[in-house]
């Protein structure tokens, strides 16, 4: 099993009473991980039921909890002392949280569920599981996960102050480029010729169309999403215009506004908000829109070498904290603000006279600090941060 940065915090979780959660996009590796942990568990009473089997999904149909127990001591389990039970794909069995909640309550059971949308867990699980779970959000790979799967040394030292550093660009350039132009799913990554890459990131969208969506949601056409999702593809990182979308893809403005809310709880997309002193402001602006995976954004549009190279910093850089953006009237903007302590600007090839200008903006939008952050390497300058030192 290769190592996840989450892996660590749901080993420790094993040892909570609280049921624990893993949830995310289809086919990031939930189903490893859960197998992992189980693999470290020292007791034989433990379980793993895939719920994509549909014998395994008729266990919690009963109405009777009881019987449901009964079904799990046909696998084995004892229910008299400390048990583990890890249910993969939740969120094909509807009535499975009451289950939990009532076994939970009254067997010494630890359960491990995995299901592939926050649209389902969060909605579904919040009251009948309230005080009883921890919802563990896992994403495709970052870089240094990504360089993890293809054996690669690599250091996760802070970023923030370092500057460019040509050895590392030469080392791993080549790594980062893959990263920006196929992402970060992980069997995309050990994956190794472009057209089988591409393959599987046509696959992987294919099975959340057919499976997240038509479970999840009861759109009745799935191809008005699929063009929604090119058009917002090609218009990655611009802020969103609900009437536009709407006007170009002929679908009316309050289904677009569900369709993107649907997008969003399903991991597929990200709205960055607005930075501001004032609450008031960041309600009137415009969020800005950002995918998940360049691989399955390059899939749905063509997009721009530095729209891609800036969804994929964005990627990188919400694992390291809160993101918005920040934006004057004048439409001078700051790509990312981090914690509302960094400023950052996003450019393929930084030069020195980008500085000022940034420095300026985050004076005005009350920031203390300022980067630059790179794709390339730029003669006579190295006061910037290369992407691929963001691990």
């Amino acid at each position: 099993m290769y190592f996840r940065k989450i892996y660590p915090l749901l080993k420790q979780h094993l040892k909570r009473r609280q049921v624990t959660v893993l949830t995310g996009m289809r086919r990031t590796g939930k189903t490893t991980l859960v197998k992992g942990l189980l693999s470290e568990i020292k007791s034989g009473n433990k379980l793993y039921l895939d719920l994509e089997r549909l014998d395994n999904r008729d266990i919690f149909s009963q109405r009777n909890y009881e019987a449901i127990l009964n079904s799990l001591k046909q696998y084995g389990i004892k229910a008299d002392q400390p048990a583990y039970v890890a249910l993969d794909e939740i969120q094909l069995a509807p009535g499975l949280p009451s289950a939990i909640k009532y076994l939970y309550d009254h067997y010494p059971i630890k359960f491990i569920v995995t299901g592939s949308s926050s649209y389902y867990l969060k909605n579904f699980f919040s009251e009948s599981l309230a005080g009883r779970k921890k919802v563990f959000e896992l994403s495709p790979l970052d870089f240094s996960e990504f360089l993890t799967f293809k054996k690669v040394a690599h250091a996760d030292e802070p970023f923030i102050g370092k500057k460019f550093n040509s050895a590392e660009f030469n080392r791993l350039g080549s790594y980062y480029e893959e990263y920006v132009n196929y992402g970060g799913f992980p069997e995309v990554a050990l994956t190794d010729k472009a057209e089988a890459k591409k393959d599987l990131l046509y696959d992987i969208f294919d099975s959340f169309i057919k499976i997240d969506v038509k479970t999840l949601a009861d759109f009745r056409d799935l191809a008005n999403l699929e063009k929604l999702l090119k058009m917002m593809a090609a218009r990655v990182g611009t802020k969103l215009d609900y009437a536009k979308l709407s006007r170009l893809t002929g679908i009316s403005r309050p289904t677009v506004v569900n369709y993107i809310d649907f997008l969003e709880k399903t991991y597929m997309i990200f709205r960055l908000p607005v930075y501001s002193k004032s609450p008031d402001r960041e309600i009137v602006k415009a969020p800005k829109l950002y995918f998940s995976d360049n691989g399955l954004l390059n899939i749905l549009a063509e997009v721009g070498s530095g729209s891609k190279f800036e969804n994929a910093v964005f990627n990188q850089l919400r694992a390291h904290g809160a993101l918005k953006y920040y934006s004057l009237k004048t439409g001078k903007e700051i790509d990312f603000i981090i914690n509302g302590a960094m400023a950052v600007e996003v450019k393929e090839s930084p030069l020195a006279d980008d500085l000022r200008p940034l420095r300026d903006l985050a004076v005005a939008a009350k920031v203390k600090a300022s980067r630059l952050i790179g794709r390339y390497q730029v003669p006579n300058f190295d006061d910037y941060i290369w992407a691929g030192e963001i691990r």
